[in-house]
């Protein structure tokens, strides 16, 4: 409802207001009670009609300053804060937020200082304090930053936290050996960053002139530019090593093709990191083309001829792209860049190959054929090279898994490697996702749900409902403003406990707020609440649009938790809508198969949505022989991508199909919607058994 929360507003505003109770008690110790308690009820309910009215305003106050934000104007925002703040609205922080933001680059300190005075505390001010950041690292005004970036509790903004390395690197503080950590940690912001932003690059050309980052740093910079396809940031790299190459680095991300026909790079270190970016650059386009190329460079002249590393890191990067193309030559490729590599290192030494580069060996590895003996080494070779953290991530700790028991049962592992594995898969099989519930059926073991925590106290549920930031998160998305109530929500959960995360939960599941009910519960680490996590709402109309197209309810609930997390009116950027997300001309063409009259207008209406969604869900499902990956993949990409996916490979179980889907997204959709199945099929089985249980009861008393 869009004005539950009207009443604290009409709450905020009760201190201003004459006390009924003054004008209503009666002189003498004898009053009447009764009369006194009907007259104040008789205040309140004058009182109230008028708070909703201001509460009303005030709302109206919200939404045209956001549109006015949108718009750019000015002076709708500036009435639009005066309105609120004399509503006493208690969105009335983020209406200033809007309108200081729309003038930021014309705003002074005093005014950020006051703002924040204002709303100490809240994630508005925080908000602020981000912006504000970015805008004094523009105007290189450090003195402010100095004194501003120590507040900023988020700390989650890459170009942010350049700028604070280059201030630190300005100030020379810290003594001779904090200077290694501040490269370290430099480097790793630089090469993080998503595009070339202002602050990661001052930061790296200042820290590059004064030879904090070397040659070395910025060529690596340069490859995972180009291998995430942003020209601009390589261009920007391998000028920093040396301008006179601007002109081939620009060329050469243009147009790969001529510029490895010319040979025009010269020789040199200079001219072979140039060659390698075009080879890498080619790759993306035509992998056999650039497989090509490299096999006649790697046999030219030895002023063309790359050295041993590079050209082992061109093979991995033609591995990479022909895995994602899923090309059987793929692993291959891999192979031989690792080969390379051992040749033209140090034992132990690791290769300077991104995280995702090094997954795509993995999946091409995975797309081998069982019988083949190299496949098991290649996975467990480039999952041991990733970094440390992203071999606990349980993908990998799976695959690596699976590998080492594969081997050992080849004998290519000494003993003690089973145990291992099977210690690994015991490591991530309380885990509630994809991987999890695979290593629970590896060690023989059936899936079931964790135990259900204990009730939440009235204390507990009470002080989550006390919170102003979820009260606020609350209003904002009874408004229509989803993306900031989230922002405002979230913010609010940082830093809490399991409980308090349940309880907060819990408000939002009571409030229908699926979204926030579902991601603030998989926020708990110990205490697991199975219902709040894959919530049963429209219960009545899934199971019987499931049943009337011959659907297990489990998949169809498991889809549209990962489609729209239940949110009825759900839409995507694309044009998807509703709880099943359903594109226009999908709802059109189901619509007209099975012969029901619809109207565009109606597509988030549940029980259209569920009727259309559901039938086409069923369609897919059968065209693809009941497999539910592949149908999962369907309904996310389109129906003929699985099939091109299915092609020309060798035959492989589901897991490793769904891991080796070339694009991330339907990759991590597919795997959610078959782990959500599966939860939801044990959480209606519970179900089912209480039912039988309380028909029982029923029947025997």
């Amino acid at each position: 409802m869009k004005h539950t929360l009207w009443h604290n507003a009409a709450c905020a505003n009760l201190s201003a207001m004459p006390n009924p109770l003054r004008h209503i008690w009666p002189h003498g110790p004898l009053a009447d009670l009764r009369g006194v308690l009907l007259a104040l009820l008789g205040s309140l309910m004058l009182a109230l009609p008028a708070a909703a009215a201001a509460a009303q305003i005030g709302d109206d106050a919200v939404l045209q300053a956001r549109d006015a934000l949108r718009k750019k104007d000015k002076a709708a925002l500036a009435n639009a804060r005066m309105a609120v703040n004399n509503s006493r609205h208690p969105l009335a922080m983020w209406v200033e937020y809007w309108e200081l933001q729309n003038r930021l680059a014309q705003a002074q300190q005093p005014e950020l200082d006051g703002f924040a005075a204002r709303w100490a505390g809240t994630y508005v001010e925080d908000r602020l304090r981000n912006d504000w950041l970015l805008e004094l690292g523009r105007r290189r005004d450090w003195t402010n930053f100095r004194a501003e970036y120590p507040r900023f509790r988020m700390n989650d903004d890459r170009e942010v936290s350049c700028y604070a390395l280059l201030v630190q690197h300005l100030d020379g503080t810290g003594d001779a050996t904090s200077a290694p950590q501040l490269r370290t940690t430099a480097r790793t912001a630089w090469l993080a960053q998503r595009d070339l932003d202002d602050g990661c690059a001052l930061m790296a050309r200042t820290l590059f002139e004064a030879k904090v980052l070397t040659a070395d740093d910025a060529w690596q910079a340069a490859r995972l530019a180009v291998e995430s396809n942003r020209p601009r940031a390589a261009k920007a790299a391998v000028a920093l090593i040396n301008p006179a190459l601007s002109d081939a680095a620009a060329e050469l991300l243009d147009n790969p093709v001529r510029t490895l026909q010319r040979r025009g790079l010269g020789s040199g270190a200079q001219g072979h990191e140039l060659l390698l970016l075009a080879l890498m650059r080619m790759a993306a386009n035509d992998p056999d083309y650039a497989a090509g190329q490299l096999q006649a460079v790697a046999s030219g002249s030895t002023a063309q001829r790359l050295s041993m590393a590079l050209q082992a890191t061109a093979w991995a990067h033609v591995a990479k792209q022909a895995a994602l193309k899923q090309q059987p030559a793929a692993a291959e490729h891999a192979r031989h860049a690792w080969q390379l590599w051992d040749s033209a290192s140090k034992p132990g030494m690791q290769p300077p190959w991104s995280e995702d580069l090094l997954a795509w060996h993995v999946r091409a590895a995975l797309r081998q054929p069982a019988a083949d003996a190299q496949r098991w080494a290649l996975v467990q070779r480039a999952i041991e090279a990733m970094p440390a953290a992203e071999q606990h991530d349980a993908t990998w700790v799976y695959w690596k898994a699976r590998a080492t028991q594969a081997r050992a049962g080849a004998g290519a592992e000494g003993d003690g490697a089973r145990a291992a594995a099977r210690t690994a898969l015991e490591s991530i099989a309380p885990q509630q996702g994809f991987y999890g519930k695979l290593a629970t059926e590896d060690l023989g073991q059936r899936a079931g749900l964790p135990a259900t925590p204990l009730p939440l106290a009235a204390a507990e549920r009470d002080a989550a409902r006390k919170l102003p930031g979820l009260a606020r998160a609350l209003q904002l998305i009874d408004l229509g403003l989803r993306s900031e109530g989230v922002r405002e929500w979230n913010f609010t959960l940082r830093g809490m406990a399991d409980r308090e995360l349940l309880a907060a939960a819990q408000w939002a599941c009571e409030r229908e707020v699926w979204d926030r009910c579902i991601n603030t519960s998989e926020r708990t680490r110990a205490e697991i609440d199975i219902q709040q996590r894959f919530p049963l709402p429209y219960r009545e109309q899934v199971l019987a649009k499931a049943q009337a197209v011959g659907l297990d309810p489990a998949v169809l609930y498991g889809l549209i938790r990962q489609e729209s997390r239940f949110i009825a009116d759900a839409r995507s950027g694309v044009g998807a809508a509703g709880l099943m997300q359903l594109m226009p001309a999908t709802a059109r063409w189901t619509a007209k198969k099975i012969g029901v009259d619809y109207r565009a207008e109606t597509v988030t209406d549940p029980q259209v949505n569920l009727q259309l969604g559901a039938a086409y869900l069923k369609r897919v499902l059968d065209d693809f022989g009941g497999s539910l990956a592949m149908a999962a993949a369907a309904y996310n990409a389109g129906p003929g991508r699985p099939r091109r996916w299915r092609e020309g490979g060798a035959v492989m179980e589901a897991a490793a199909w769904a891991e080796s889907i070339p694009f991330n997204e339907t990759r991590d959709y597919v795997k959610k919607v078959l782990s959500n199945s599966v939860d939801y099929a044990a959480l209606l089985r519970q179900e089912m058994r209480q039912d039988m249980r309380q028909d029982m009861r029923q029947d025997m008393g």
